[in-house]
């Protein structure tokens, strides 16, 4: 199961809303062997498209360098789906290459994005190719680091 707090979950969604029509990527991270998501890092999605993420190649080697100094892992992968449901591709499950990390995939297909409609989030391991969707969780408060500064801008603008 994965437990991600309110203010995390929110800025998910938030990220996948404001990135609409493009796929939105990001990671939290947490604690080397902790399996808490505490601290998001939004990321670009270098491809721009909104059928296809991938991280930039610059920011992923800056991403891992600051995992590693701060005895950090991702705990959560995750993007969105911008028309379709929020379940793994065979893109996406070809890609995965963190099989202790959760997978949440959020859907802003058909306008669900706009207003103050709740989006779909799931989570998923993907190990070997495989996947297993598990419960998700949501507490109120927020992680250790919140998401204080943790804004990038939208895609393309």
């Amino acid at each position: 199961m994965l437990t991600l707090d309110q203010t995390t979950y929110e800025a998910i969604v938030a990220h996948a809303r404001r990135d609409h029509p493009d796929e939105a990527c990001g990671v939290v991270a947490g604690p080397v062997g902790s399996d808490r998501a505490e601290r998001f890092i939004p990321m670009l999605n270098a491809a721009m498209s909104p059928t296809f993420y991938e991280f930039d190649s610059g920011e992923l080697l800056r991403l891992y360098q600051d995992l590693d100094d701060r005895d950090e892992e991702p705990v959560v992968i995750y993007h969105s789906h911008t028309a379709t449901e929020a379940y793994p591709s065979r893109t996406d499950i070809s890609l995965a290459q963190e099989p202790g990390a959760h997978y949440v995939l959020v859907s802003t297909s058909d306008g669900a994005y706009e207003g103050d409609t709740p989006l779909p989030i799931r989570s998923f391991r993907i190990v070997d190719g495989q996947v297993s969707e598990e419960e998700v969780s949501i507490v109120s408060g927020d992680a250790a680091d919140g998401v204080a500064g943790a804004e990038r801008p939208r895609n393309g603008g």
